[in-house]
């Protein structure tokens, strides 16, 4: 299999950040004055970021302390949760019975369908901001977010491991800087190597990483096992079989994958099985049946109902549900 997947690896939490694949849903570079506060909408199964490249800002995020954001420094809001970023001069406006307008509700130039300008706020100082959201639509996203806090920051402190980072910030303050040819391409890609670049750090330095999905893909038997399944959904897998292929026996194996996964090895291969059938199912690429088989199941009807009872739909409804979209 190795000589057939040119991405296989002996890393297997690299393997999921590499699959992270990202479609951006919205992006926004902001002119803002104090005072000046811009509400944020909850989207599902998105990626909010934000990304000083002037100025300074606050955000703020249900269930989390409020953090200041300054040039340098990059803001992600891994679950697409409601939140509001402002100037410092906001509070008292809003205790004066004002309210932080919806980004979407303000007047924008849209250079493109995903890309727009805003101006907005008072004649105070000024701040320039990138926002975005960005989709991932891999089967690995889902177990990824569900591991990832409400908020994470990277901050503009020097740092080794971040200069990378800090000189890709420091082209998308760049490019911010003017509307160039191409500027929107550059900005919209330079945005999502942030993205993995800021999940990456937060994976390497953050103790909460070190445990459930994550955890486990960075321990040296899980974490293959794991890639095994994500690699080869469609192999006939027991528990026999995954703990062989990591040299440990089928108890020990089972009892420490649900220690650290949070599922049994079993029902982890169904979950994964069905989420990567779903992407399938929305790419409109192959056939329900293809599908099937490249899920592991012998029939379409064994399929669709091990389909519908993990995810409470039915292979169909998804597939007309993506083909109803495409002709609107």
């Amino acid at each position: 299999m190795r000589g057939q997947d040119p991405w296989a690896s002996e890393d297997p939490l690299g393997e999921a950040l590499h699959f992270l694949r990202m479609t951006g849903a919205f992006y926004c570079r902001s002119e803002l004055s104090e005072p000046w506060g811009l509400a944020m909408p909850e989207m599902q199964d998105c990626l909010w970021f934000h990304v000083v490249t002037s100025g300074r800002c606050r955000i703020e995020v249900e269930g989390t302390a409020t953090r200041y954001l300054v040039p340098g420094e990059f803001a992600l809001v891994p679950h697409g949760l409601g939140h509001t970023v402002s100037s410092d001069t906001l509070l008292s406006d809003n205790e004066a019975g004002r309210s932080t307008p919806m980004v979407h509700d303000l007047p924008h130039h849209y250079i493109s369908n995903r890309y727009a300008v805003l101006e907005h706020g008072g004649d105070g100082p000024s701040t320039t901001l990138m926002c975005g959201a960005v989709r991932l639509d891999h089967p690995s996203a889902t177990q990824l977010i569900s591991s990832l806090p409400s908020l994470i920051v990277v901050e503009s402190a020097p740092a080794p491991h971040l200069s990378w980072m800090h000189s890709t910030l420091g082209l998308v303050a760049e490019e911010a800087k003017y509307l160039r040819p191409g500027g929107e391409a550059v900005i919209t890609r330079l945005s999502d190597i942030l993205v993995i670049q800021a999940l990456r750090s937060w994976i390497e330095h953050d103790p909460a990483a070190k445990v459930g999905w994550l955890g486990a893909l960075q321990d040296p038997a899980i974490g293959p096992a794991l890639a095994r399944i994500h690699r080869q959904p469609d192999n006939p897998w027991t528990v026999a079989s995954l703990a062989a292929e990591v040299a440990m026996s089928r108890s020990a194996f089972s009892a420490r994958f649900t220690a650290m996964v949070g599922e049994t090895p079993m029902r982890y291969l169904a979950q994964w099985r069905m989420r990567t059938a779903q992407e399938l199912l929305r790419s409109g690429d192959m056939t329900v049946a293809d599908i099937a088989k490249r899920s592991g199941y012998l029939s379409e009807a064994a399929f669709a109902r091990a389909f519908k009872r993990l995810l409470g739909v039915s292979p169909g409804s998804v597939r007309t549900r993506v083909d109803a979209s495409a002709i609107s």
